[in-house]
């Protein structure tokens, strides 16, 4: 055990999913945030357990060759965002790759599966397409930016390199308009004030841009002003919406959406498919990598036109009407019944009709499909970070499709399906990470699955 507030040298070695630097002292573990593979640095312990501490850098000894210069402002270091920009890209990427063969063969414990190595981005900056901003007071300054590791302390945003760049301009013409009309603020601790969250969407390819405030009130002053300043000075301004969130808690965007310039949406493609873009509806972040990972579902899903499709946990078909452009018939399945509204506005907007979409529970909807006689020959799955629902992949079995894809979001409950559908009959042949999150430890993955 180390004695808190002491300070030891300490190699790293590994480095966590979190991006915390895994550090050893005489065989003893320290985590350290911002401690990189090959560092030997000089720490100060700040919390000391029996089998574990953690440690502050107090200096570098011998610096990791891996470690690069962050992009970012200093101050936005504490912003959490990006755990690994001071590692080398390439390194980023090994990591990942590693990261998904030890999750699948410690959690998973599957033999004969290929992980590839991580496709990762040609230039991984300025690469999301959505970005959300809280807004806040520090002392009678207005700021918009990010929360603090660990706190609720806002960090202001002046350039930040993974989001699209229009967003820097966004930010400054929402302050100048907060500041110039007096508009309050909101303050979680007393619940007062007006305006919450900046949430901001950008087509990549069509470069228009939507616009959203989110309020503790069902209007805001001096709109009229605010919208003239977006079109002078945001190139492919669309529109602005208000989202009415006036509960207490952590989610930012309420239910409720009021439009207050263009249609309230905006529109993007993924290669040759439009898809239509509303304030609630889910489009992956990053829109280059989306149709890297796409076009390998595509890839493993191998239709030849006669099959019909599940895609379950669908969103707003943005991998069903992939899919249905060479499928015989695709069903999308989704539980947040806006989305499906919007899959289906998708659908007809790219003449794609051999698509039917349903809104409701995977782990009841399926099953009711499957009873009512609707088979699929191969599965699109696509969950959510906790994975699939065991009845969801129970009548996947029961309809014994040749093929199973499954893009996720978290090696972990990745493997532990990929286990429990080998002791049904299904083998994991490959699997090919994605980097959909450069300067993260997030990695997504698309699995090929075949009926042994």
């Amino acid at each position: 055990m180390l004695n808190k507030g002491e300070k030891y040298t300490v190699d790293i070695v590994d480095i966590g999913h979190t991006g915390v630097g895994i550090g050893k002292f005489e065989g003893f573990t320290v985590f350290v945030e911002g401690g990189l593979i090959q560092d030997k640095i000089e720490v100060k312990i700040i919390k000391s357990k029996k089998n574990y501490a953690e440690g502050k850098i107090v200096k570098i000894i011998e610096e990791s060759p891996f470690r690069v210069d962050r992009e970012c402002s200093d101050e936005l270091i504490d912003c959490g965002g990006c755990q690994v920009m001071h590692l080398d890209y390439q390194k980023q990427l090994d990591i990942k790759t590693n990261s998904v063969k030890e999750t699948i063969k410690r959690i998973g414990k599957i033999e004969g599966v290929k992980v590839h190595d991580t496709i990762g981005m040609d230039k991984p900056f300025r690469y999301r397409n959505k970005a959300q901003f809280p807004i806040g007071k520090r002392g009678s300054e207005t700021v918009l930016g990010f929360y603090k590791k660990k706190s609720h302390d806002i960090i202001p945003m002046n350039k930040c390199v993974i989001q699209h760049d229009m967003n820097d301009k966004i930010v400054d013409v929402v302050k100048n308009y907060i500041d110039r009309n007096n508009v309050s603020v909101y303050d979680e601790i007393k619940h007062e004030g007006i305006l919450r969250h900046l949430v901001t969407k950008v087509g990549f390819k069509t470069k228009e841009v939507m616009v959203v405030l989110v309020a503790n009130a069902k209007k805001i002053p001096n709109v009229d002003a605010l919208i003239k300043d977006l079109k002078e000075n945001i190139d492919g301004f669309k529109t602005l919406v208000l989202n009415v969130n006036t509960k207490k808690g952590n989610a930012v965007l309420g239910r409720q959406n009021k439009i207050l310039y263009g249609e309230g949406i905006i529109q993007d493609y993924i290669e040759d498919l439009k898809f239509n873009i509303s304030p609630l509806s889910f489009f992956q972040v990053n829109p280059i990598q989306t149709e890297v990972l796409y076009n390998k579902a595509l890839e493993y899903a191998n239709l030849s036109g006669d099959e019909n499709v599940f895609d379950i946990y669908c969103g707003i078909g943005t991998i069903s009407l992939f899919l249905a452009k060479k499928a015989k018939k695709v069903y999308g399945i989704e539980i947040v019944e806006e989305a499906i509204e919007d899959a289906k506005v998708n659908a007809n907007m790219n003449n794609l009709d051999n698509t039917e979409f349903y809104a409701g529970k995977a782990e009841e909807v399926v099953p009711e499909l499957y009873k009512d006689g609707k088979v699929a020959d191969i599965v699109v799955v696509d969950p959510p970070r906790k994975g699939c629902d065991e009845r969801v992949l129970d009548t996947i079995v029961s309809m014994n499709p040749s093929r199973i894809v499954y893009v996720s979001c978290n090696p972990s409950t990745l493997a532990r399906d990929l286990a429990y559908l080998d002791e049904r009959g299904y083998k994991c042949e490959e699997i090919h990470p994605v980097d959909m999150f450069p300067h993260t430890m997030h990695v997504e993955t698309v699995a090929k699955i075949v009926r042994k």
